[in-house]
């Protein structure tokens, strides 16, 4: 299988494991990229299942409702059944980095308002160690300077991602050369910078179940 059928068959799988536990009334989370455009696509054929979704992004709202399916703020919801969403990595412990797409900080806050987590991703994806692929952190602007400082005595190289605000009006640092022994203790070393909004380590709230693309078929993994 190419890489985009891939991303096809785990978005269909995704599909095939969320929507039987869809009750009528249920707002689901919806993530943000490539693979999860692969799920809202899906999910279009089966609206009828469930009241509506929270997007992690402006991108994945306006795909949403071009789809007919209700937008709703995540302030109007009393949590969320599911959260479903692609990772830039995740290792043997589904620990993620997410921030690809710059929309980590809400992809943050609706994995941490939904009851689960499935993270959709293809074998490319896959790492022993997090940190070969640059860790996002969104910075507040005026920080960014500091916040750089800040991560190179951390160990990293943070490059500031031209031309890239957030939804949030917010900036990027992508940081190379991090070796992540320990991601929740990364996570909450970073955070506690000033002027980081957050960064992109899902491991305090990782996924509670990964399903995976391989060339052989789709496999899901469990959180341990």
């Amino acid at each position: 299988m190419t890489q985009d059928e891939m991303k096809q068959a785990v978005a269909q799988a995704a599909i095939d494991y969320v929507v039987p536990k869809l009750k009528s009334d249920d707002i689901i989370g919806i993530g943000t990229g490539s693979t999860a455009n692969c799920f809202i696509d899906a999910l279009a054929q089966h609206k009828d299942k469930f009241q509506s979704a929270v997007a992690s992004s402006e991108a994945s709202a306006d795909r949403l409702r071009s789809h007919g399916i209700e937008v709703v703020d995540l302030n109007q919801t009393g949590g969320l059944e599911f959260y479903v969403d692609g990772a830039d990595e995740f290792d043997p412990h589904l620990n993620l980095i997410k921030g690809g797409g710059a929309a980590l900080t809400r992809e943050k806050i609706v994995a941490g308002a939904s009851k689960e987590f499935v993270c959709i991703v293809d074998q490319s994806k896959q790492v022993d160690l997090l940190g070969a692929f640059p860790l996002p952190v969104e910075v507040i602007p005026m920080a960014r300077s500091f916040v750089a400082r800040e991560l190179v005595k951390l160990g990293g190289e943070p490059e500031y991602r031209q031309g890239v605000v957030t939804d949030n009006g917010n900036i990027i640092l992508d940081v190379h050369n991090m070796s992540i022994l320990d991601p929740k203790a990364a996570e909450d070393q970073i955070n506690n910078i000033a002027g980081v909004v957050t960064v992109g380590l899902f491991a305090l709230r990782g996924a509670d179940l990964l399903i995976m693309s391989t060339p052989e078929g789709v496999e899901v993994i469990k959180a341990d």
